[in-house]
């Protein structure tokens, strides 16, 4: 592998753990590596681990047959899908309280990082499905860039996307390939657009989409792609008139659904979403310029689309997409709340976006109904 250098979004940085427990009664699987199972068993034999008071009548860990590929066991669920080491009054993981992080399953032990590894470095951005993730989105105390070296993120064998020398790099159009230094002023270029707190996030999303349409001109010989990107227009696009309705959304929203596996799909649930967005969501939408770009931030940093789709202008389509899904989102939290969009139902409905984004459709469906913008 490449280099060891660490990158994550400045509003990202110092993330730790709040301990909400949501992600611990998500009703996940989580599987557990053969060396964790042995050291984990060991504790619970020698009655130096216990579950829940209220799963200790369950085995703690579920061994069959068909586990996921490396795992040799997986954590039990109580049946309300805690996790049985799930501390219910504090909150707190037992495991990690017990015996320490590195007792912990790997994906007990990275989630929310969502991690691109390449000869670059690693990049973290993180699931907003973590409510503490989504609270990161509201901070006013950190401008939004991009940072190296976080120390909450040390250098380390982070789980995610791991693109080898064997792997092509991203691709500009379906027929050229981008060079890592290019790539990296292309995210860059994503990420400061999205940092000016008078800049809707549509207006965002037509600036990139333009300037992917310029980018994908380039061609080798007279420039660097990196010196094609910074010679990008510095003004941004005319943004188009704000959405009246949910229908692009919504297509938007069934594209994406149409990724996610039979067994893991939720039942439609579009009862009244057009007037929760044209009463509730829309008329204060602009009030949420800087929490709402910088999740567009979060989805263009260390994107999976960038290796899993066919060019820029895919990577560019899934942002839109997954802003849609956040109108979507916010409509449902409204109109459920049947109150007005506020900052709560906002991180809600990120949390909501990246559920479905991040955690049930599969990433190269999702890239795949992308990269049919390219053509």
């Amino acid at each position: 592998m490449g280099s060891t250098d660490v990158y994550a979004l400045s509003i990202h940085a110092d993330y730790r753990c709040r301990h909400s427990g949501a992600c611990c009664s998500a009703d996940w699987d989580v599987p557990i590596e053969l060396p964790v199972y042995r050291a984990l068993k060991e504790a619970v034999d020698g009655g130096r681990l216990q579950p829940q008071a209220s799963a200790r009548h369950l085995s703690p860990f579920i061994v069959e047959p068909d586990l996921p590929e490396d795992a040799a066991a997986m954590l039990e669920r109580t049946d309300i899908g805690e996790c049985v080491f799930l501390e219910r009054g504090t909150k707190l993981c037992i495991i990690h309280r017990d015996l320490g992080e590195p007792a912990l399953p790997a994906t007990c032990r990275y989630f929310p990082r969502l991690a691109v590894r390449d000869d670059r470095g690693t990049f973290i951005t993180l699931s907003h499905f973590c409510p503490t993730a989504a609270s990161m989105l509201f901070r006013d105390d950190c401008p939004l860039a991009i940072t190296s070296g976080p120390h909450v993120f040390p250098p380390g064998e982070y789980e995610g996307l791991v693109v080898t020398g064997d792997d092509l790099p991203p691709l500009l159009t379906p027929t050229m390939l981008m060079d890592g230094p290019g790539y990296s002023a292309w995210e860059r270029h994503m990420v400061m657009q999205c940092a000016y707190g008078d800049r809707s996030p549509e207006s965002v999303l037509a600036t990139l989409e333009r300037d992917a349409r310029q980018l994908r001109t380039w061609k080798p010989g007279r420039m660097t792609l990196s010196e094609a990107v910074r010679d990008l227009p510095t003004q941004p696009a005319q943004a188009p008139a704000p959405p009246q309705t949910l229908d692009r959304a919504m297509g938007f929203y069934e594209q994406i659904m149409q990724a996610v596996p039979d067994d893991l799909r939720p039942p439609p649930d579009d009862r009244g979403l057009d007037v929760a967005f044209a009463e509730l969501v829309r008329p204060m939408w602009p009030r949420f310029i800087v929490p709402l770009n910088r999740y567009v931030a979060a989805k263009a940093f260390a994107s999976w689309t960038a290796y899993q789709g066919r060019g820029v202008a895919s990577i560019v389509r899934g942002l839109e997409a997954a802003l849609a899904v956040v109108r979507v989102e916010s409509s449902r939290q409204c109109r459920t709340a049947k109150r007005r969009l506020d900052a709560e139902l906002l991180r809600d409905a990120f949390r909501s976006a990246d559920f479905l984004l991040n955690h049930l459709a599969v990433g190269e469906d999702l890239a795949s109904a992308w990269s049919a913008v390219e053509s």
